[in-house]
């Protein structure tokens, strides 16, 4: 199961009811961090949350709403005996950035920081991959897919039906290898199937590009920023987001199963059901998350 807790979904300037941008994303062991604004180490605290479990940071630009958390996430990890390596990704100059705010702020650390400058897929197991790819917002800025791969299955029914010992036999029969046992062959392609890969998408700032589609094409879960109604679409332009209306399309010309709307500006705070109504006029499957909610898929 995947598990995203949504620590913060505001825009630029946080509310009363919404911090800067950040989600948690957990995979079995892996707990991944996209973004990380001011205030992202309350967040979650107040989510029940330890960030200490934190295994990696995906940054998407270096825009202080997306980032101003790193350094005392950072500070608290050299404080709290952090003994991981702590893996951050992010656009051109990541490095740089990183480097400098560990001599600015100067404290000491235990463990080991590896930052990556990242274009495509980098990071891959058995289980899952990472991968990026450039938006267009002024400064360098990065969009992500995580992609749960989808495992070979035993269907339990037809096992039963076999008789087949648990073991070794059945590890051969999911890794597609026909088997024999009591003088009877069992074809792999008959006890078993492929589950479906489960792709979450985050485009968490951006002007509309040709690069989004082909990305996040067939998401099980696309999490967008909404920053503008239609009626500022020019403004939205300008400042390199993308409208309501955009976002929706997006969705659906990709083909996604469900949106979640996020980066809402503070401008809609008082009138965010027509916000998702506009939304669900083009995508039906549109919503709007709280604070500290939680999507599990």
């Amino acid at each position: 199961m995947i598990k995203l807790t949504f620590l913060g979904t505001a825009d630029a300037i946080p509310s009363a009811k919404r911090n800067h941008l950040s989600v948690l994303l957990n995979y079995n062991n892996e707990n991944i961090l996209v973004d990380c604004g001011e205030g992202t180490q309350r967040q979650f605290r107040k989510a029940g949350l330890n960030p200490g479990k934190v295994t990696r940071i995906l940054i998407t630009h270096w825009h202080g709403d997306h980032v101003f958390g790193i350094p005392g996430l950072l500070a608290t990890f050299a404080r709290e005996g952090y003994n991981k390596t702590l893996y951050i990704y992010g656009p051109k100059g990541t490095k740089t950035n990183i480097k400098k705010l560990l001599e600015l702020y100067n404290f000491k650390k235990e463990y080991s920081i590896e930052v990556r400058e990242v274009n495509g897929k980098f990071f891959e197991t058995d289980e899952f991959y990472l991968e990026s790819k450039p938006m267009t917002h002024g400064a360098p800025c990065n969009a992500y897919v995580f992609v749960k791969k989808g495992q070979v299955r035993i269907d339990k029914k037809k096992l039963k039906q076999t008789k087949l010992p648990s073991g070794p036999l059945l590890q051969k029969l999911k890794q597609g290898k026909d088997i024999s046992y009591k003088d009877k062959k069992y074809f792999a392609k008959k006890l078993t199937f492929k589950e479906d890969d489960k792709k979450i998408s985050f485009i968490l700032d951006t002007s509309l590009n040709k690069n989004i589609l082909p990305f996040i094409k067939n998401s099980d879960l696309l999490v967008c920023e909404s920053m503008f109604d239609l009626d500022l679409k020019q403004r939205a332009e300008e400042y390199g987001h993308l409208t309501i209306k955009q976002t929706a399309e997006l969705a659906k010309k990709s083909k996604s199963k469900k949106l979640i709307l996020v980066h809402i500006s503070q401008r809609y705070e008082k009138d965010l059901n027509t916000i998702l109504i506009k939304a669900k006029k083009v995508f039906k499957n549109s919503f709007l998350v709280k604070d500290l909610e939680k999507v599990e898929i």
